[in-house]
């Protein structure tokens, strides 16, 4: 039997279809109104976004937001994606946020840092009324600095390498950036430029820093190197054997152009403890370099697929890929 429509039926009907009609800046200023009343009926007295948007990051939106007085917040969550680590949305909440809370970290926090420490509880528009935690937007550059500071004196763990890659990236697009927005304050030309201009800049200065840290040897290069040492992989982010360092020239750089180790070497020293500031490939360049090292790691991946030990890839190798200036069969070195 068909169900009669009701009066009820009809509101509701009525109230999607009047909600539809708004535009989306109609429909946050009635969510957070809403927001409003419903959090001075609780008696909790929150601040509330008066301006939210999302900053570009490369490919990563990240949720920003200027709160009434002037404070600019950046998301907790966002705050975790610009760093490029995982939010899984159970960390134990500590003193510290866990971004911080690492013991080798905790001595190069500056009082700076520990001024804007504190977590913002928000009301948010664009999350339909509901509290945000974030923090203050100044507190990301300081968290980079901690990451490079720990980079810059040894004392990073492996984990926390890649976060102090991402922190260069950061600090080092983000200074480019605030260089042009301080010009057009002090000029006045802030009042006349396009809303969207700093986002652009802000888009091609990463587009140029990510570049620099772009992956050029894939996980299949190295996982095949594994299989046929019958080492057992545990993922890029675990450290390998040494002599894979070793592999890696021996395979690719020594057979790519000739003399080109050599070069890479002189230009991409080793430090006092043996550590390199930068990747051999970031020397490479765009016009030759890279595509080289591509078509190079491509073909080279086809011979692992096809070997099926190291001996007989050590073979096949040597035989289509010999050393530059070298005679064919040399052994590998380790």
């Amino acid at each position: 039997m068909k169900k009669s429509t009701t009066l009820e039926d009809v509101a509701a009907q009525g109230g999607h279809a009047r909600a539809k009609a708004l535009t989306p800046e109609k429909r946050s200023d009635i969510a957070r109104r809403a927001a409003e009343k419903r959090w001075e009926k609780s008696g909790h007295q929150l601040a509330r976004a008066s301006h939210e948007a999302s900053l570009k990051i490369g490919a990563t939106e990240l949720p920003v937001a200027v709160l009434e007085g002037g404070t600019r917040v950046i998301t907790s969550h966002a705050m975790m994606t610009a760093l490029g680590r995982p939010w899984k949305g159970s960390y134990q909440r500590t003193e510290l946020p866990n971004f911080l809370s690492a013991p080798n970290l905790i001595p190069l926090i500056s009082q700076d840092l520990l001024s804007v420490l504190e977590p913002i509880i928000y009301l948010s528009a664009r999350a339909k009324g509901r509290r945000v935690v974030g923090y203050r937007a100044e507190l990301l550059p300081l968290v980079c600095d901690v990451y490079l500071a720990a980079r810059e004196q040894g004392l990073l763990l492996f984990t926390q390498k890649k976060t102090a890659k991402q922190a260069e990236i950061l600090v080092r697009s983000l200074s480019k950036v605030g260089i042009v927005a301080l010009v057009d304050e002090v000029t006045g030309y802030q009042e006349v430029r396009d809303r969207e201009a700093l986002q652009a800049l802000l888009d091609k200065y990463l587009r140029k820093e990510l570049a620099a840290w772009a992956k050029r040897f894939p996980d299949e290069f190295y996982q095949h190197i594994f299989r046929m040492r019958g080492w057992q992989w545990r993922g890029m982010y675990i450290n390998g054997p040494r002599v894979l360092a070793n592999y890696t020239n021996d395979i690719v750089y020594k057979r790519l152009a000739p003399g080109i180790l050599q070069e890479l070497e002189l230009l991409n020293p080793k430090d006092d403890r043996g550590v390199r500031r930068s990747k051999h490939h970031q020397w490479l360049s765009d016009e030759v370099g890279h595509p080289a090292l591509a078509q190079h790691l491509y073909a080279v991946m086809g011979l692992m697929r096809i070997s099926q030990s190291w001996d007989e890839f050590k073979g096949n190798l040597d035989r289509a890929f010999p050393r530059r200036g070298n005679t064919l069969m040399l052994p590998l070195e380790g």
